[in-house]
């Protein structure tokens, strides 16, 4: 059973800088990829960031573009996101998500970790 895990979710000030952190277990082979979606209260969950642990390629949304980076550690079994410049419309439940070894569509999620931005 894959488990996702996330942390480092706090309240910050405009202009501040969070990292994330996903564990992920249970995987008996590698995940084709891993990425970060967020979820403010009474709006659509949108898809933020995604890594390629093969490759090492990464994407982002426009939003979010220039200020956050997802980067993975060597084992390729935990996740970042650090986001840096946070302004008030980044508060949301952030959320972690991986595919599975044989395809390229998340799969897998966790709980969430909330970030909260004040202005």
């Amino acid at each position: 059973q894959v488990q996702l895990v996330e942390s480092g979710g706090d309240s910050v000030q405009a202009g501040g800088s969070l990292r994330l952190s996903c564990a992920a277990s249970g995987y008996t082979y590698r995940s084709n990829c891993m990425g970060w979606f967020r979820q403010a209260p009474g709006k659509e969950r949108e898809w933020v960031a995604t890594i390629y642990p093969g490759i090492g390629s990464t994407m982002y949304a426009e939003l979010v573009k220039g200020r956050f980076t997802i980067s993975q550690n060597n084992a390729k079994d935990t996740v970042y996101l650090q986001m840096n410049s946070l302004k008030p419309e980044d508060t949301a439940m952030y959320i972690c998500a991986a595919c599975t070894s044989s395809a390229y569509s998340f799969e897998y999620w966790g709980q969430g970790t909330q970030v909260t931005v004040s202005s």
